[in-house]
């Protein structure tokens, strides 16, 4: 490892659970099926929603954001833990952990920030259905596309560059799969007090505020649908509330445990795992959440599907 003139790490060992285990080969090699599978699920889901006309609704629309949002999370971790585990070389320069902490923090809370966006666009499509196609047109969707896209870049711009002048005079492992800011924080010797309760503070505000948001977006969507007597607008109006909220638990309940814990009760073991679960785990499971429980997705698959299947030649006579 190198040091530079003041006496502070420039690389870093990577040191996550497989260096834990009895099977790394065998872990590493369903991580990547999980890896290839996350990328697969939303790879075909983009297409989907850019061949279908059935799936050009402000809804696919956000969600097609959420997909880009997962291929970039995974493609920000899992070549280079891939590459490190092949090579037997897990290091990471700091340049590199900046760039790394910066992709995971723009995906991470875009995605908090699109749900919240996507909350609003259930409310307006199941409350005020008649307003919907002026108040979700395409300028609207842009608009709050790029203020998902935007808030997520300076969010997280602060914290990747907060740890490049840091000093690292201590261990220069990193117990995690990859980079992260909580894991970067410990091993600095600098005074990180004040920036980390403006960072509690900050994740407090992103996590807690949108939440509170999808929650009463909701309240009011199962108000109105309870208040309506078809059965299938009922049925179908809960249906793709059920999936969307199924993502919200997912990833606000992973993100909370994993930022709003005090640093006394973490451990590199249970964070690890968590890290695991929002950053490999999640970008698979939310497109098998909303393709197994929205009817128009999987009638975009199964066309799709009998379009690439030939069909039988008949019998000549």
């Amino acid at each position: 490892m190198e040091k530079n003139n003041s006496s502070s790490w420039t690389e870093f060992i990577l040191s996550g659970f497989l260096s834990q285990t009895n099977s790394p080969a065998i872990i590493m090699i369903l991580l990547v099926f999980i890896f290839l599978m996350a990328l697969s699920e939303n790879s075909l889901l983009l297409y989907l929603i850019q061949v279908d006309t059935g799936l050009q609704s402000p809804m696919y629309f956000f969600l097609s954001q959420l997909s880009i949002m997962d291929i970039s999370q995974i493609l920000s971790v899992g070549p280079k833990m891939t590459i490190d585990f092949l090579v037997k070389k897990n290091v990471i320069s700091l340049h590199g952990c900046s760039a790394q902490i910066f992709f995971i923090l723009v995906m991470g809370e875009a995605e908090c920030l699109l749900l919240a966006a996507m909350a609003y666009d259930r409310y307006v499509a199941i409350c005020k259905p008649l307003r919907y196609p002026i108040l979700m047109r395409k300028n609207i969707r842009v608009i709050l596309s790029a203020v998902v896209w935007f808030g997520a870049f300076l969010h997280a711009l602060v914290p990747s560059i907060y740890v490049l002048p840091l000093y690292y005079c201590g261990s220069n492992v990193i117990h995690h799969i990859y980079c992260d800011l909580p894991s970067m924080l410990k091993l600095s010797c600098s005074d990180t007090s004040r920036f980390e309760k403006t960072l509690i503070f900050s994740g407090f505000t992103l996590l807690i505020i949108p939440s509170s948001f999808i929650l009463f977006s909701y309240v009011v969507i199962l108000a109105t649908v309870l208040n309506v007597r078809s059965d299938e607008r009922i049925h179908k109006a809960l249906g793709t509330c059920l999936s969307h909220l199924s993502v919200v638990g997912l990833f606000y309940g992973a993100a909370m445990f994993k930022y709003l814990r005090p640093r006394s009760f973490q451990t590199p073991f249970q964070d690890d795992m968590v890290s695991v679960f929002c950053v490999i785990l999640t970008p698979t499971l939310n497109p098998l959440l909303y393709s197994l429980r929205n009817r128009d997705v999987l009638t975009a698959l199964k066309k799709l599907f009998s379009r690439s299947t030939p069909e039988a030649i008949p019998p000549k006579n």
